[in-house]
């Protein structure tokens, strides 16, 4: 997830991120951090519980952007745009982490919340699949655009869910293992 927003939404189709687009890679980034942790010694349980923390902080965190975003963006496209506080240029990450001074193009918001439709520089010639995503996106990224079906907001909520579904369900199974492994250690056949 985030190498397509960076590298196909972002660089590829001039879709710029807003504030909350960079706090939703920043809690797809945890996932990704907290998969890489436990990967490093599966067989540690520090590392594994370290792990399955910054994964489920991440999934927890990234549904909360995500309903944030699908508010701001649902106001912005309804007849009365007040009453939600929109983006800002400058964000604040958790822990105070930098990281849109770090990795500006990753983390920098450059583009307006609820407004997600390319932006492509008058200088730039698109091939003709970027031409044809272009306008395809033109009225906002959505699953099914002509029918605004799912737009990025309510997609990345669906990821964080199924995601922290199957991190839920690891997490009990291995509970579960050690658990009767430290019944079977306590009282051998």
């Amino acid at each position: 997830m985030l190498i397509l927003a960076h590298a196909v939404f972002q660089i590829w189709l001039y879709m710029q991120p807003c504030e909350h687009c960079v706090y939703i890679r920043f809690a797809f980034f945890c996932l990704v951090l907290g998969g890489v942790c436990a990967a490093i010694n599966p067989g540690n349980p520090i590392l594994k519980v370290l792990g399955y923390l910054l994964a489920f902080y991440g999934g927890i965190k990234g549904i909360g952007y995500c309903l944030k975003l699908n508010t701001i963006h649902q106001v912005v496209r309804s007849d009365d745009p007040f009453g939600v506080q929109g983006c800002s240029t400058d964000p604040v990450f958790p822990w105070g982490l930098p990281l849109d001074n770090w990795f500006p193009d990753w983390f920098k918001p450059t583009g307006d919340c609820g407004f997600d439709s390319p932006i492509v520089p008058a200088d730039v010639t698109l091939s003709g699949l970027q031409q044809w995503l272009v306008d395809y996106y033109a009225d906002g990224w959505y699953v099914w655009p002509a029918a605004h079906f799912i737009n990025m907001a309510q997609a990345c909520l669906i990821t964080f869910g199924a995601i922290l579904l199957i991190l839920a369900v690891a997490a009990s199974s291995w509970l579960i293992m050690l658990r009767k492994s430290k019944v079977q250690c306590a009282h051998p056949r």
